[in-house]
């Protein structure tokens, strides 16, 4: 089991990042023009460095909740780039 398993607040980047991954741009309506900023601003947002417990994915998970409980969106790095778990 992880050692750590704690959550984190995203950085800049990692906002960035994420507000850019089109089906997170359609899930919460952002517009040409809204950013990071604006996906901060509609989100909860969570990192957690992820060790799974048995053969799959060690990382960083990224977890996205809106403002209706419901199932959130989990995020992961895939060869580098951000892509939905």
């Amino acid at each position: 089991m992880a050692d750590d398993m704690k959550p984190y607040p995203l950085t800049q980047a990692e906002w960035k990042e994420i507000s850019e991954i089109p089906t997170i741009r359609e899930s919460w309506g952002l517009e040409d023009g809204e950013g990071a900023e604006a996906l901060a601003s509609r989100v909860y947002a969570a990192k957690f460095k992820f060790v799974s417990g048995s053969p799959g994915y060690v990382g960083d998970l990224f977890i996205l909740q809106g403002d209706a409980l419901g199932e959130p969106m989990s995020v992961i790095r895939r060869d580098g780039k951000m892509v939905i778990a």
